[in-house]
């Protein structure tokens, strides 16, 4: 977890599965002009090491990119068995949007579009993934969630979690809110994978401005807490950072 230090995050607070076939509708992340681009790295896990990662806005339906150094969504995490310590893996998209542009408070954290995989449980209650008429098993199949991030040293230091919502408050949550304990939301966007790339259609309100928002591209691993208390969710371990420090570099046309 040295890649993401709590100076690097707290700038970044105030600043503000289906596989696809031969045609590709948009070029690689690569070959974007303005993507945030990092080199190869052979030291890390092939899936999760980021080439590229850029995102691109047609009217109101930002296209979030990403491209590794091997087979996007080839690596899964191992069951725990159970909801305790239960771990998930992701690639997590931050961005300079106030979590309000999506349903939750105005200046709650990071907020982060992230396609994710948890074998041990099911976070999103509406949809049924792996199309076998069970909405309620489908934790191993690669979806959307977006998450708000804060730092929290309860999770190692300068770590990051999904923020908690404590006992007895009632913030603002999205209509497509799970249920858990936290800032997530499962608004079924579906990850579309092909060869290194994942890419993500994330449709937003027509009143919204995306333009001249900031992003980066993470993958990261979570874990839920072994007592499933506050801190719920902690993100473990920073696989790779497109930018490097999570600068937010990359913007929106």
């Amino acid at each position: 977890m040295n890649t993401l230090k709590f100076s690097v995050v707290a700038a970044a607070l105030t600043a503000g599965a289906a596989f696809a076939g031969g045609d590709h509708a948009h070029p690689h992340a690569s070959a974007q002009e303005g993507a945030v681009t990092s080199s190869a790295d052979a030291s890390k896990v092939a899936a999760f090491d980021i080439l590229a990662t850029h995102a691109h806005r047609n009217g109101n339906v930002v296209t979030f990119h990403m491209t590794t150094n091997g087979v996007a969504g080839a690596e899964k995490p191992t069951p725990a068995g159970a909801l305790s310590g239960a771990p998930a893996y992701a690639y997590v998209w931050p961005t300079t949007l106030d979590p309000s542009s999506v349903g939750f408070d105005e200046g709650a954290g990071i907020l982060a579009m992230a396609a994710a995989t948890h074998p041990d449980f099911d976070d999103t209650p509406l949809f049924d993934e792996n199309g076998d008429g069970d909405v309620a098993n489908d934790g191993n199949t690669w979806h959307s969630h977006w998450v708000v991030l804060v730092p929290d040293e309860a999770c190692g230091p300068g770590a990051l979690t999904v923020k908690d919502i404590p006992e007895g408050t009632t913030p603002n949550l999205p209509a497509t809110w799970p249920g858990l304990p936290i800032l997530l939301d499962s608004p079924g966007f579906t990850p579309v994978f092909d060869g290194p790339e994942i890419s993500v259609n994330v449709a937003f309100d027509q009143s919204l401005d995306v333009s001249g928002v900031n992003y980066d591209g993470v993958t990261a691993a979570l874990r839920v807490n072994a007592n499933i208390h506050a801190p719920l969710f902690c993100v473990t371990d920073v696989f790779d950072v497109a930018s490097g420090n999570l600068s937010l570099p990359g913007k929106i046309d």
